[in-house]
């Protein structure tokens, strides 16, 4: 089992284009108020095809210790 949990992060700099929504394959980012994008990171396993497919460039894909992921 691994010790770390990958997620998706979204910077400020979000422009709610929805491609990244549209583009994962597990359907959990949800465009917010037409402002950003939101995704559950509970949920994200960190596939990094959101990150790739946006056109700002504002999707990182973050890693966190299994005993840091609450902090999340």
């Amino acid at each position: 089992m691994s010790s770390a949990k990958k997620f998706a992060r979204i910077g400020h700099e979000c422009v709610a284009c929805g491609v990244c929504a549209k583009t994962c394959p597990l359907r959990i980012i949800t465009i917010h108020k037409g402002i950003n994008a939101v995704v559950d990171g509970r949920k994200c396993v960190g596939c990094g095809k959101c990150a790739k497919a946006c056109p700002a460039g504002v999707i990182t894909i973050m890693e966190v210790k299994r005993h840091e992921e609450a902090l999340v």
